[in-house]
């Protein structure tokens, strides 16, 4: 898969994404500053989100309107003042992608609903997000496939039965670069719900890339997905949590999110392949292996015993297996203690 530059996939580190979501708090300069900082840390990619309260929800106080969820870091808000709050205003979009471009990195960004989409292709988007609690919006989708533009879909919530349809409805419109993100939509979430061994599983069902849209604290969920085959990371990125906004509390520092990138790329590289045998940096270790060794001085004619035949390091002599066969067999000439044992030397 390919956005813009950038090669994702199993062969090439994993692309870690910024989302900036509203922890912009309602300042273009720190919105600003929040892409900055994502430079200065490593990340390659950042992700806005389009919307505005009017195209996501509507302004009532009805029930289900109101976040009754106790454990909630909305606890209580409405959602149309919720989504006031933290939208990204589309006048801020072109300063945000232009610092982006400037820095050297990709953006995108996700729509939620097709005013959002007309939008976002007017500013030459290379690629899209479909959030999670749009990934059941078929008709989202397919107004994202027709711009033939590559796809990110999350799967938080949806049954098997579900990511089928929306990977039909993203394939039979001829969107082949798309990837989908292991998702758990619970803010923050925790590690136990993360369940990323079902990234293998994604991969194996739908045959594309597939990554982790990451909510928990700290980055153990993110290296953890790496090692299951994420060849994506999509983690908020906050300048200060102490700062407040409406997803501080489960997002990453500039530090945090430096130490991503670093850990990212180890655990990738640590992936490797299936391999047995000293690597190439370990030949110059192969000598510190045991081996047998001459462990008391002895005359030619001596028999080699328990005592005077030793498994020990370094790894110059035959190895320890041979052991048993050379117990009882005679030295052909005399050694003297610390002579790695050959087969020359016996009788």
């Amino acid at each position: 898969m390919r956005i813009g530059p950038i090669e994702i996939g199993a062969e090439h580190p994993p692309l870690v994404i910024a989302e900036l979501s509203g922890n912009h708090n309602q300042s273009l300069e720190r919105a600003l500053e929040l892409v900055e900082a994502a430079a200065e840390s490593g990340v390659r990619a950042i992700k806005l989100q389009t919307y505005t309260p009017d195209t996501i929800t509507l302004d009532s106080d009805k029930s289900g309107f109101i976040i009754a969820d106790e454990s909630s870091p909305w606890s209580g808000r409405n959602l149309y003042q919720l989504y006031k709050e933290a939208h990204t205003p589309w006048e801020w979009h072109k300063p945000i992608i232009d610092r982006a471009s400037e820095l050297g990195m990709l953006w995108f960004s996700s729509p939620f609903d097709e005013t959002a989409v007309e939008f976002l292709e007017q500013l030459n988007a290379p690629a899209y997000k479909i959030a999670s609690f749009e990934n059941c919006d078929l008709e989202l989708i397919k107004k994202v496939v027709s711009t033939g533009k590559p796809i990110i879909l999350s799967t938080g919530m949806a049954s098997l039965s579900e990511l089928d349809q929306a990977v039909e409805t993203v394939r039979s419109g001829g969107c082949d670069e798309f990837a989908l993100l292991k998702c758990t939509s619970t803010y923050p979430a925790n590690p136990r719900s993360s369940n990323v061994r079902t990234i293998s599983h994604l991969r194996e069902m739908f045959k594309c890339e597939v990554g982790l849209s990451d909510h928990t604290l700290g980055i153990g969920a993110a290296i953890a997905a790496i090692a299951c085959g994420a060849t994506i990371i999509e983690k908020h990125l906050t300048l200060r949590r102490s700062d407040g906004g409406v997803d501080s509390s489960f997002s990453l520092e500039p530090d945090e999110m430096r130490s991503l990138i670093v850990e990212a790329s180890f655990a990738w590289e640590a992936l490797g392949e299936i391999f047995y045998g000293p690597t190439r940096e370990e030949e110059k270790s192969a000598m510190f292996k045991r081996s047998l060794y001459i462990a008391e001085d002895i005359e030619e004619g001596d028999l080699f015993t328990s005592r005077n035949l030793r498994s020990i390091r370094p790894g110059l002599g035959l190895p320890p297996r041979y052991i048993e066969i050379l117990i009882g067999r005679r030295a052909k000439s005399s050694f003297k203690a610390g002579t790695p044992v050959t087969w020359d030397l016996v009788l």
